[in-house]
């Protein structure tokens, strides 16, 4: 039976991502150190949840080739990656542990710490670049969500809400949606302006991301208080012992858990026009709905 963009396995898209990620580096030629900072930084580990999502994007609304959609989902990759090294700062939420081994900056110290994540962002505006189609929009989509996930973690870090954002919840949504919805949103987008999809289509898997990236920040709020470090392969219970703003902490668990199962019922309901082809997309709603890491 002839392979299929709904039967496609994850396993062969998530290779094919990790080469693309390698020969990007290889290829850019960085400073010895440097680029070991930023393989260490991006290569071999996480979920790859941001170009996963980009690939089923663009394959369930578009002409979704997986060799067309690589550069467009590479560069959101890169570009998380580059959030995660600087997050972990100390001058940030000040981590040692990072999908369960030290954080760049333990392992390489913080100057060349910060000089991975901003190569990794400069990379990403290159890659993006190099997409076959709309290249100078996915490059546009990708640096805007960039801005966007920046000002989100100044939310969270720093505070300074516009004045009339006074409502605690209505902060913590705020907070989300640049900080972790930005990038999920724009890997949606990404993918379906780099398969060439109509704008109808790229308009429902933006309003699909919305949803995807709220349930993804809820559940990691919720594992927070729930998982251990062991299981999380980073440090747990940091949120409530910084005071940060999360679900539980506003709403409580069980609340929380009310709020993952309504955003997956709406991303749900906003694939249902894709038909077939979005099933994949639907097995992630799902996966990423209940995950324990």
């Amino acid at each position: 039976m002839a392979i299929t963009h709904e039967t496609m396995p994850d396993a062969k898209i998530l290779t094919a991502v990790e080469a693309a990620l390698q020969r990007l580096i290889q290829e850019r030629g960085l400073a010895p150190r440097l680029d070991e900072a930023v393989r260490y930084a991006c290569l071999d580990g996480g979920k790859r949840v941001r170009p996963l999502l980009a690939i089923r994007c663009g394959m369930a609304t578009g002409e979704g080739e997986l060799h067309r959609l690589l550069p467009a989902a590479v560069a959101v990759e890169c570009v998380h990656a580059f959030s995660l090294v600087h997050d972990d700062l100390p001058a940030l939420d000040n981590d040692d542990l990072r999908r369960g081994r030290p954080t760049t900056h333990k392992a390489f110290g913080e100057a060349l710490a910060i000089l991975a994540g901003d190569a990794l962002q400069s990379i990403a505006i290159e890659c993006a670049l190099t997409s076959p189609r709309q290249a100078q929009r996915v490059a546009t989509e990708v640096a805007r969500a960039c801005t966007d996930m920046i000002s989100g973690q100044v939310l969270d870090t720093l505070g300074g809400f516009p004045g009339d954002c006074t409502d605690p919840m209505e902060q913590l949504r705020l907070i989300h949606r640049n900080k972790t919805g930005a990038l999920i949103r724009c890997a949606c987008r990404c993918g379906a302006i780099a398969a060439g999809a109509p704008e109808t289509m790229v308009e429902r898997v933006s309003q699909f991301g919305d949803r995807m990236g709220l349930m993804f920040q809820v559940v990691d709020d919720i594992l927070d208080q729930t998982q251990t470090t062991q299981t999380l392969g980073k440090s747990a219970g940091k949120d409530k012992a910084q005071g940060k703003r999360t679900y539980p902490a506003l709403m409580g668990l069980q609340a929380s858990r009310g709020v993952v199962r309504q955003l997956r019922e709406q991303a749900l309901a906003l694939l249902e026009p894709l038909g077939s082809p979005a099933e994949p997309l639907r097995t992630m709603v799902e996966r990423l709905a209940t995950r324990t890491r």
